[in-house]
């Protein structure tokens, strides 16, 4: 492996052009120096994070979400879209956290339709076995109506609103969203249907991105307005390793600079869900979690809304 696939692997861009790759490199160390003084500031001016358990009017419902932001001020929305266990306090802290990064934070419930809250405790997450019949049943059950067309679509409307409704959201600011795993196309859905308001969008270990089905998220990239990051595990690019290219190529292929500017890349030897702390173990007994490539995408992420954001 080459100097460059490993760098692509942890996350960064590489590109053909020696001046674009060192007006990139310098760009990257600008993005990154910049979200760290976000972080600072929100600090230094004693922002503390206020988090509140809200609820939103949808097409199809109530829908029962976690909203974190700075206490005073007002800041870019950005919206977490959860994995399959849904709105639970791991993910309430990815809002608490970014919020400490000056942003104000909606994380959904996905499964609203179904049940309000996470559909698993923190002791079923620990001992999840996907292989499990009687776990697939349930899964299916719990993702059938927000897979039905234009579910979704509806939802991100809602909740774009909502945010923009919330004094602490700054509305002259695009929203940044980010997704794990099943939240990965949430959030193709989120940034195409919502193209004038999403700025910024962000996947990590997102599953099903491409697909044969004439619905695939990735033939969502041309109604897209926002650089993306795309971020896949090793596991996942083993088992469809022309998902990287395709979606390379459809960002390659768009007429608008911030979308062909997005990135995608394979974090080297991390197993799918290795950015999120309360993943279940391999069925070998190692963990999933990796903090330390975990914090490498995540400064991949402030980075990301801090160029297109702020």
């Amino acid at each position: 492996m080459t100097s460059e696939d490993k760098n692509q692997d942890r996350g960064d861009a590489v590109l053909d052009d020696p001046s674009r790759r060192e007006f990139v490199a310098v760009s990257a160390a600008v993005g990154l120096a910049a979200s760290a003084a976000r972080v600072r500031a929100a600090e230094s001016h004693g922002h503390n994070v206020v988090t509140k358990s809200v609820q939103i009017q949808t097409g199809d419902g109530t829908c029962d979400a976690s909203f974190s932001h700075p206490a005073t001020g007002k800041h870019p929305g950005v919206i977490i879209w959860t994995d399959i266990f849904g709105l639970r306090p791991t993910f309430v802290a990815f809002g608490r956290r970014l919020a400490a990064a000056g942003y104000s934070v909606l994380v959904p419930n996905p499964f609203y339709r179904t049940a309000p809250g996470a559909p698993y405790s923190e002791e079923e997450i620990a001992k999840f076995n996907f292989r499990d019949p009687s776990v697939q049943a349930k899964m299916k059950k719990d993702t059938g109506p927000m897979n039905m067309p234009g579910a979704i679509e509806t939802d991100a409307k809602a909740h774009v609103g909502f945010l923009d409704m919330q004094p602490q959201v700054d509305t002259d600011k695009k929203i940044g969203t980010q997704g794990y795993c099943m939240g990965g196309p949430l959030v193709f859905k989120t940034v195409a249907s919502q193209a004038d308001r999403v700025g910024a969008g962000a996947t990590f270990h997102g599953g099903g991105l491409v697909t044969n089905d004439p619905d695939s998220p990735h033939l969502l990239i041309p109604k897209f307005q926002a650089q993306m990051y795309v971020a896949i595990a090793t596991s996942d690019d083993v088992r469809q390793p022309d998902a990287k290219d395709k979606l390379k190529a459809a960002f390659a292929a768009s007429s608008v600079p911030k979308v062909k500017d997005s990135t995608v890349v394979v974090y080297q030897g991390m197993q799918h869900g290795w950015t999120v702390p309360d993943m279940p173990h391999q069925p070998n007994g190692m963990p999933i979690y990796n903090k330390a490539e975990a914090e490498i995408a995540w400064s991949h992420l402030l980075k990301l809304y801090s160029a297109n954001l702020a």
